[in-house]
Protein backbone atom coordinates (compact mmCIF):
# COMPACT_ATOMS: atom_id res chain seq x y z
CA UNK A 1 0.00 0.00 0.00
CA UNK A 2 1.04 3.85 -0.78
CA UNK A 3 0.98 6.23 1.66
CA UNK A 4 -1.33 9.45 0.61
CA UNK A 5 1.61 11.83 -0.47
CA UNK A 6 3.40 8.71 -2.51
CA UNK A 7 -0.12 8.22 -4.11
CA UNK A 8 -0.82 10.98 -4.76
CA UNK A 9 2.42 11.61 -7.18
CA UNK A 10 1.45 8.35 -9.03
CA UNK A 11 -2.17 9.56 -9.72
CA UNK A 12 -1.29 13.09 -10.71
CA UNK A 13 -3.91 14.00 -8.01
CA UNK A 14 -3.18 16.46 -5.14
CA UNK A 15 -3.19 15.73 -1.50
CA UNK A 16 -5.61 18.02 -1.01
CA UNK A 17 -8.24 16.59 -3.84
CA UNK A 18 -7.78 13.19 -2.39
CA UNK A 19 -9.06 13.88 0.47
CA UNK A 20 -11.87 15.94 -0.77
CA UNK A 21 -12.66 12.69 -2.82
CA UNK A 22 -12.40 10.95 0.30
CA UNK A 23 -15.01 13.17 1.83
CA UNK A 24 -17.51 13.13 -1.05
CA UNK A 25 -17.25 8.75 -0.98
CA UNK A 26 -15.56 8.89 -4.81
CA UNK A 27 -12.00 7.32 -3.63
CA UNK A 28 -11.61 6.25 -0.35
CA UNK A 29 -8.83 5.35 0.53
CA UNK A 30 -7.82 1.04 1.46
CA UNK A 31 -6.84 1.61 4.80
CA UNK A 32 -6.68 4.15 7.66
CA UNK A 33 -4.51 3.76 10.67
CA UNK A 34 -6.95 4.38 13.54
CA UNK A 35 -4.21 5.38 15.50
CA UNK A 36 -2.89 8.59 13.43
CA UNK A 37 -5.14 8.62 11.27
CA UNK A 38 -2.48 8.20 8.15
CA UNK A 39 -4.75 7.70 4.84
CA UNK A 40 -3.12 3.93 2.52
CA UNK A 41 -3.95 3.34 -0.78
CA UNK A 42 -3.46 0.31 -3.11
CA UNK A 43 -1.82 0.07 -6.42
CA UNK A 44 -5.05 -1.22 -7.96
CA UNK A 45 -7.07 1.92 -6.90
CA UNK A 46 -4.40 3.41 -9.47
CA UNK A 47 -6.79 2.63 -12.25
CA UNK A 48 -9.73 4.04 -10.83
CA UNK A 49 -8.24 7.45 -10.66
CA UNK A 50 -7.15 7.34 -14.42
CA UNK A 51 -11.05 6.82 -14.87
CA UNK A 52 -11.68 9.91 -12.76
CA UNK A 53 -9.22 12.10 -14.93
CA UNK A 54 -10.36 11.07 -18.02
CA UNK A 55 -14.24 11.68 -16.85
CA UNK A 56 -12.68 14.76 -15.89
CA UNK A 57 -11.43 15.53 -19.21
CA UNK A 58 -14.50 14.59 -21.23
CA UNK A 59 -16.70 17.38 -18.63
CA UNK A 60 -18.28 15.46 -15.95
CA UNK A 61 -18.92 16.50 -12.90
CA UNK A 62 -17.07 14.59 -9.42
CA UNK A 63 -20.90 13.52 -8.79
CA UNK A 64 -21.47 12.48 -12.32
CA UNK A 65 -18.12 10.76 -12.21
CA UNK A 66 -19.11 9.33 -9.20
CA UNK A 67 -22.37 7.72 -10.62
CA UNK A 68 -20.54 6.53 -13.11
CA UNK A 69 -17.70 4.36 -11.40
CA UNK A 70 -20.60 2.84 -8.90
CA UNK A 71 -23.65 2.45 -11.38
CA UNK A 72 -22.16 2.11 -14.93
CA UNK A 73 -19.38 -0.16 -13.91
CA UNK A 74 -19.75 -2.74 -16.76
CA UNK A 75 -18.82 -2.07 -20.51
CA UNK A 76 -22.16 -2.05 -21.97
CA UNK A 77 -23.92 0.61 -19.68
CA UNK A 78 -21.32 2.51 -19.85
CA UNK A 79 -20.68 3.11 -23.55
CA UNK A 80 -24.58 3.82 -23.05
CA UNK A 81 -24.04 6.79 -20.99
CA UNK A 82 -20.89 8.10 -22.77
CA UNK A 83 -23.52 8.32 -25.75
CA UNK A 84 -26.15 10.29 -24.54
CA UNK A 85 -23.22 12.58 -22.89
CA UNK A 86 -21.82 12.24 -26.40
CA UNK A 87 -24.91 13.80 -27.95
CA UNK A 88 -25.69 16.63 -25.59
CA UNK A 89 -21.70 17.88 -25.69
CA UNK A 90 -22.41 17.85 -29.43
CA UNK A 91 -25.26 19.73 -29.11
CA UNK A 92 -23.79 22.40 -26.95
CA UNK A 93 -20.65 22.89 -28.95
CA UNK A 94 -23.62 23.18 -32.40
CA UNK A 95 -25.33 26.02 -30.56
CA UNK A 96 -21.53 27.79 -29.05
CA UNK A 97 -21.14 27.88 -32.56
CA UNK A 98 -23.95 29.40 -33.58
CA UNK A 99 -23.20 31.83 -31.04
CA UNK A 100 -20.17 32.49 -32.09
CA UNK A 101 -21.22 33.31 -35.08
CA UNK A 102 -24.35 35.51 -34.27
CA UNK A 103 -21.06 37.25 -32.48
CA UNK A 104 -19.06 37.73 -35.39
CA UNK A 105 -21.97 38.95 -37.78
CA UNK A 106 -23.29 41.45 -34.84
CA UNK A 107 -19.13 42.69 -35.23
CA UNK A 108 -19.51 43.10 -39.01
CA UNK A 109 -22.45 45.07 -38.55
CA UNK A 110 -21.55 47.64 -35.70
CA UNK A 111 -18.63 48.04 -38.20
CA UNK A 112 -21.27 49.43 -40.80
CA UNK A 113 -21.86 52.83 -40.11
CA UNK A 114 -25.51 53.11 -41.39
CA UNK A 115 -27.82 50.50 -43.08
CA UNK A 116 -30.02 52.40 -45.15
CA UNK A 117 -26.60 53.90 -47.38
CA UNK A 118 -25.62 50.60 -47.64
CA UNK A 119 -28.26 49.07 -49.30
CA UNK A 120 -30.27 50.88 -52.05
CA UNK A 121 -33.91 50.19 -52.00
CA UNK A 122 -36.46 49.92 -54.91
CA UNK A 123 -39.58 49.11 -56.12
CA UNK A 124 -39.57 46.85 -59.01
CA UNK A 125 -42.29 45.45 -61.00
CA UNK A 126 -41.49 41.73 -61.85
CA UNK A 127 -43.21 40.19 -64.89
CA UNK A 128 -44.84 36.84 -65.00
CA UNK A 129 -42.41 33.70 -65.74
CA UNK A 130 -42.91 30.45 -66.56
CA UNK A 131 -41.09 28.28 -64.11
CA UNK A 132 -40.89 25.22 -62.49
CA UNK A 133 -41.50 25.06 -58.38
CA UNK A 134 -40.84 22.59 -55.71
CA UNK A 135 -42.50 23.44 -52.56
CA UNK A 136 -41.50 22.03 -48.76
CA UNK A 137 -41.52 22.54 -44.69
CA UNK A 138 -37.61 21.70 -44.60
CA UNK A 139 -35.91 21.84 -40.99
CA UNK A 140 -34.53 25.54 -41.34
CA UNK A 141 -33.42 28.18 -43.53
CA UNK A 142 -29.88 26.72 -43.80
CA UNK A 143 -31.43 23.19 -45.01
CA UNK A 144 -32.87 25.06 -48.64
CA UNK A 145 -30.33 23.06 -50.51
CA UNK A 146 -32.26 19.79 -49.96
CA UNK A 147 -34.73 21.67 -52.00
CA UNK A 148 -32.70 22.47 -54.99
CA UNK A 149 -31.18 18.67 -54.52
CA UNK A 150 -34.31 17.36 -54.85
CA UNK A 151 -35.61 19.60 -57.21
CA UNK A 152 -32.99 18.81 -59.76
CA UNK A 153 -32.55 15.35 -59.26
CA UNK A 154 -36.63 14.75 -60.09
CA UNK A 155 -36.15 16.25 -63.50
CA UNK A 156 -33.17 14.76 -64.10
CA UNK A 157 -34.04 13.09 -67.76
CA UNK A 158 -37.16 15.70 -68.23
CA UNK A 159 -34.26 17.41 -70.40
CA UNK A 160 -35.53 20.85 -68.84
CA UNK A 161 -34.29 24.54 -70.91
CA UNK A 162 -33.53 26.66 -68.00
CA UNK A 163 -33.12 30.15 -68.47
CA UNK A 164 -29.95 32.19 -69.42
CA UNK A 165 -29.36 34.42 -67.35
CA UNK A 166 -30.13 31.98 -64.45
CA UNK A 167 -33.43 33.29 -63.00
CA UNK A 168 -34.09 31.35 -59.40
CA UNK A 169 -35.78 32.36 -56.61
CA UNK A 170 -37.02 30.85 -52.84
CA UNK A 171 -40.24 31.94 -51.82
CA UNK A 172 -40.59 32.03 -47.66
CA UNK A 173 -44.49 31.35 -46.88
CA UNK A 174 -44.40 31.19 -43.56
CA UNK A 175 -46.90 34.29 -41.35
CA UNK A 176 -44.09 35.11 -39.46
CA UNK A 177 -40.46 34.37 -38.67
CA UNK A 178 -39.73 30.75 -37.73
CA UNK A 179 -36.80 28.80 -36.01
CA UNK A 180 -37.76 25.41 -37.56
CA UNK A 181 -40.06 23.94 -40.15
CA UNK A 182 -40.17 26.71 -42.51
CA UNK A 183 -42.29 26.78 -45.36
CA UNK A 184 -40.03 27.17 -48.43
CA UNK A 185 -41.38 27.48 -52.48
CA UNK A 186 -37.83 27.50 -54.77
CA UNK A 187 -38.43 28.67 -57.98
CA UNK A 188 -36.01 28.33 -61.73
CA UNK A 189 -37.22 29.83 -64.75
CA UNK A 190 -37.04 27.73 -67.86
CA UNK A 191 -37.84 27.81 -71.32
CA UNK A 192 -40.97 25.32 -73.17
CA UNK A 193 -43.65 23.06 -71.71
CA UNK A 194 -43.64 19.88 -69.05
CA UNK A 195 -45.59 17.33 -67.26
CA UNK A 196 -45.41 18.10 -63.46
CA UNK A 197 -43.10 15.14 -61.55
CA UNK A 198 -44.23 13.70 -58.09
CA UNK A 199 -43.62 16.87 -56.24
CA UNK A 200 -42.38 19.26 -59.03
CA UNK A 201 -44.81 21.59 -60.25
CA UNK A 202 -44.38 23.47 -63.84
CA UNK A 203 -46.22 26.90 -63.90
CA UNK A 204 -46.58 30.68 -64.36
CA UNK A 205 -45.85 32.58 -61.69
CA UNK A 206 -48.13 35.84 -61.48
CA UNK A 207 -46.36 39.31 -61.91
CA UNK A 208 -45.80 41.32 -58.46
CA UNK A 209 -44.14 44.85 -57.43
CA UNK A 210 -41.79 44.58 -54.77
CA UNK A 211 -39.54 46.53 -52.48
CA UNK A 212 -36.22 45.06 -53.41
CA UNK A 213 -32.04 45.25 -52.24
CA UNK A 214 -29.04 43.72 -53.46
CA UNK A 215 -27.09 42.43 -50.76
CA UNK A 216 -23.60 41.07 -52.54
CA UNK A 217 -21.28 38.69 -50.42
CA UNK A 218 -23.10 35.57 -48.24
CA UNK A 219 -25.97 35.04 -46.84
CA UNK A 220 -25.37 37.10 -43.51
CA UNK A 221 -25.97 39.81 -44.67
CA UNK A 222 -29.85 39.19 -45.69
CA UNK A 223 -30.52 40.71 -41.96
CA UNK A 224 -29.85 43.71 -42.69
CA UNK A 225 -30.98 44.21 -45.87
CA UNK A 226 -34.44 43.47 -44.80
CA UNK A 227 -34.27 46.53 -41.95
CA UNK A 228 -33.52 48.51 -44.56
CA UNK A 229 -36.66 47.80 -46.85
CA UNK A 230 -38.47 47.39 -43.67
CA UNK A 231 -37.27 51.02 -42.94
CA UNK A 232 -37.97 52.47 -46.65
CA UNK A 233 -41.48 50.59 -47.07
CA UNK A 234 -42.26 52.38 -43.59
CA UNK A 235 -41.14 55.77 -44.82
CA UNK A 236 -42.66 55.20 -48.12
CA UNK A 237 -46.32 54.65 -47.27
CA UNK A 238 -46.62 51.27 -48.25
CA UNK A 239 -47.67 47.74 -46.61
CA UNK A 240 -46.21 44.45 -46.92
CA UNK A 241 -48.06 42.58 -49.97
CA UNK A 242 -47.26 38.55 -49.71
CA UNK A 243 -44.59 36.30 -48.67
CA UNK A 244 -41.10 37.73 -49.06
CA UNK A 245 -39.09 35.84 -51.61
CA UNK A 246 -34.98 36.02 -52.43
CA UNK A 247 -33.69 35.85 -56.03
CA UNK A 248 -30.62 34.50 -56.29
CA UNK A 249 -28.48 35.91 -59.63
CA UNK A 250 -25.15 34.46 -58.03
CA UNK A 251 -25.96 31.47 -55.28
CA UNK A 252 -23.99 28.69 -54.41
CA UNK A 253 -24.75 26.76 -57.35
CA UNK A 254 -23.13 28.93 -59.61
CA UNK A 255 -20.46 29.86 -57.41
CA UNK A 256 -19.00 28.53 -53.98
CA UNK A 257 -17.19 31.62 -52.73
CA UNK A 258 -19.39 33.17 -50.86
CA UNK A 259 -17.53 36.34 -51.01
CA UNK A 260 -18.79 36.48 -54.86
CA UNK A 261 -23.25 35.75 -54.41
CA UNK A 262 -25.28 38.22 -55.03
CA UNK A 263 -28.69 38.00 -53.44
CA UNK A 264 -31.45 40.58 -54.69
CA UNK A 265 -34.09 40.26 -51.36
CA UNK A 266 -37.67 41.42 -52.59
CA UNK A 267 -40.52 42.31 -50.40
CA UNK A 268 -44.18 42.41 -51.89
CA UNK A 269 -45.54 45.91 -51.37
CA UNK A 270 -48.56 48.11 -52.08
CA UNK A 271 -49.58 51.40 -51.46
CA UNK A 272 -51.50 52.20 -48.67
Amino acid sequence: MFKIGDFSKLSKISIRMLRHYDEIGLLTPTHINKVNGYRYYSANQLSTTNRIHALKDMGFSLSSIKEILTEYNDRESLIRYLNIHYSQVREHLEDTQKKLLKIETTMERIGRTDIMKNYDVTIKDFAPKYMMTLRKTIPTYQDEGMLWHQLFSETKGHNVQVDVPNYSKAVFYDVGYKENYVDVEIQLAVSGNYKDTENVKFRTVPSVTAATAIVKGNFNQLTDACEAIGNWISDNNYDVDGPMFNIYHIGPGQDSNSDNWVTEVCFPVRKK
